[in-house]
């Protein structure tokens, strides 16, 4: 008979008092029985951090991981995973609520011997209920992404199970050896983008991704740091940066001021018709905001870069597909600009 593998689900927490238990409720009754729980609670001020001792006092083979300080979703899951004892590893946010049968439907899909390793949820808004947070991500050719399938009402059309580039963490399952083999997530991005790196450092060591429409989740988008939140938006924009700097091939990467300037004049275009996040953005909170936030971003990238430099060498080296290769996938799963300028 064959053994069910423990499933690690970590949960990091920041401020999420609000979400906290309709979040933890859901992977409590979970259908898969074998699994373990690791609440981190990255240096929270709103009491939330009570709550999640008190649940991994109620939680079956739980522990909690207490931080002093906020340090980011990258660090706070590498912490995570060096403690976690599980096969596959489960990432899910404290702002989003799982079906019950949402563990049992990725791993299902996962195979380590095939190398899909990474298994992405069907994302969908909490409300409205049946439109389309995310299944999936598309990218751009200057390493700007966003999540295939963004802002679409569910009629079906992501009904299909197949391959993709890589899953959101928001709620995602991985393989221990993704986690192993990448070192986990990137430290320097803090957050945003994160799970980018991660997904296309583990597809140049030849790993698969893959969608399960059947593992549904349903995510309050952006409830922790704001939609329009400044921090957010630079974050977004240094990361798809220090994302090609890494694992962008040569020529693409010579490539990249080229193809950012095209998607700057897309987005001036849709600001002039006050369309998509970017004339969100400026509404929000305003042009001397906007300017300020693009030289943040690109002056942060700046000052990454030397580190980013050095952990391209060692991606460059040690991975198994070909320059080639690597840009027919980003061809596969490529995003119109248009898309990404005119879409909120």
């Amino acid at each position: 008979m064959k053994i069910e593998p423990l499933i690690s689900i970590i949960v990091v927490n920041w401020n999420g008092l609000r979400f906290l238990d309709e979040c933890l409720e859901s992977l409590a009754g979970q259908t898969w029985t074998r699994k373990e729980f690791i609440l981190v609670d990255n240096g929270s001020a709103d009491g939330s951090r009570e709550l999640v001792i008190s649940w991994a006092e109620r939680l079956p083979n739980a522990q909690t991981i207490l931080l002093p300080t906020n340090t980011g979703f990258c660090r706070a899951n590498n912490i995570a995973f060096s403690r976690a004892r599980g096969e596959w590893i489960a990432l899910f946010n404290t702002d989003a609520v799982a079906d019950p049968n949402w563990l049992q439907e990725l791993v299902r899909y996962g195979d380590a011997s095939q190398h899909v390793g990474m298994l992405a949820s069907k994302i969908l808004f909490h409300n409205p209920s049946n439109v389309i947070d995310k299944v999936g991500h598309l990218i751009y050719w200057d390493g700007q992404n966003r999540g295939r399938g963004t802002m679409e009402t569910d009629v079906g059309q992501y009904d299909d199970p197949g391959e993709i580039l890589w899953p959101d963490a928001c709620a995602a399952l991985y393989h221990r050896q993704v986690f192993e083999e990448t070192d986990g997530f990137d430290e320097m991005f803090f957050a945003f983008g994160d799970d980018a790196d991660l997904g296309m450092r583990a597809r140049l060591l030849g790993w698969k991704a893959w969608y399960v429409p059947s593992a549904v989740v349903h995510h309050r988008h952006s409830a922790s740091f704001g939609v329009y939140s400044p921090l957010k938006v630079m974050l977004i924009e240094r990361n798809r940066l220090l994302l090609a700097v890494k694992n962008f091939p040569p020529s693409l990467l010579l490539q990249n001021p080229f193809w950012t300037l095209r998607r700057m004049c897309w987005i001036v275009y849709a600001l002039l018709r006050r369309r998509g996040s970017a004339a969100r953005f400026v509404e929000t909170n305003g042009w001397r905001q906007t300017v300020f936030n693009l030289l943040w971003s690109y002056f942060s990238a700046l000052k990454l870069l030397p580190h980013a430099l050095r952990k391209r060498l060692n991606i460059q080296r040690t991975k198994r597909v070909s320059n080639a290769e690597t840009l027919e996938l980003l061809r596969r799963f490529q995003i119109d600009v248009r898309e990404l300028a005119l879409r909120d």
